[in-house]
């Protein structure tokens, strides 16, 4: 493959495919949101989808076998959809009342979400289809959601929010979602953190990929350690 060629696959095709590259027999991924049902590429009412308990519910429950019964039942959404990877679960935490995305995460306690998580993200995937652990990492306020800049400790980060990252990494999870926001001074896309430890520490080896439109350029996110940006086909990639 060209350098170019190699360049192209960085970027997303479209809003939900990757790209496709028969020089070396690659065929094109659709993705689709979400964590309480599978959408699929459009936004029609006409396409229904089977709609899960909110997130939340799901963890106050505290049942893992039943939560991972409820991942294979995402799945087989994902398969008659088309859909190869599903963008689940939502592992940030409640730590604020003003984050209007908490129906799709599951809790406020770092435990909990990784147990909650894990087992999504193992009943996802017994069926051939990819889940994504996001929104890497404290992205947990929808407050200034796209430039907030998240300052914290090292213990807090590891201890509160990076725990259910580890726990859906050590599950096996094939993809991680960088998000909008900053940690301590560097966007999520470029941010050191997508290498060390994700990478590094606990052995990630699947796709580290852009929430949409998060990436800001091009030098910064390959050296931290991004692998696509989304979506296509324009963008600092395209």
């Amino acid at each position: 493959m060209t350098p170019r060629a190699r360049a192209l696959l960085l970027n997303g095709a479209t809003t939900w495919r990757t790209r496709a590259e028969p020089a070396v027999e690659l065929r094109e991924l659709v993705m689709s949101d979400g964590p309480a049902g599978v959408r699929g590429e459009a936004w029609d009412e006409r396409s229904t989808s089977l709609l899960l308990p909110s997130a939340s519910a799901l963890a106050a429950t505290w049942d893992e076998a039943l939560v991972e019964d409820l991942g294979g039942l995402l799945a087989a959404e994902a398969r008659r959809k088309g859909v190869d990877v599903l963008l689940a679960p939502t592992l940030n935490l409640h730590r604020s009342p003003l984050g209007g995305r908490h129906f799709e995460c599951l809790s406020e306690d770092p435990e909990l979400t990784g147990r909650i998580g894990a087992a999504l993200v193992r009943g996802i995937q017994a069926h051939g289809v990819a889940a994504t652990a996001k929104h890497y990492v404290a992205n947990d306020s929808e407050t200034d959601r796209l430039t907030v800049d998240v300052r914290v400790g090292e213990r807090a980060l590891r201890e509160v929010y990076l725990a259910p990252f580890e726990a859906a990494v050590a599950a096996g999870v094939r993809l991680v979602m960088a998000g909008y926001n900053a940690v301590n001074g560097t966007t999520m896309t470029a941010n050191a953190l997508l290498t060390d430890p994700l990478k590094s520490e606990w052995g990630f080896d699947g796709v580290v990929v852009s929430d949409w439109g998060a990436v800001r350029g091009t030098t910064g996110t390959a050296r931290a350690g991004l692998d696509l940006a989304m979506p296509g086909p324009d963008g600092p990639w395209g």
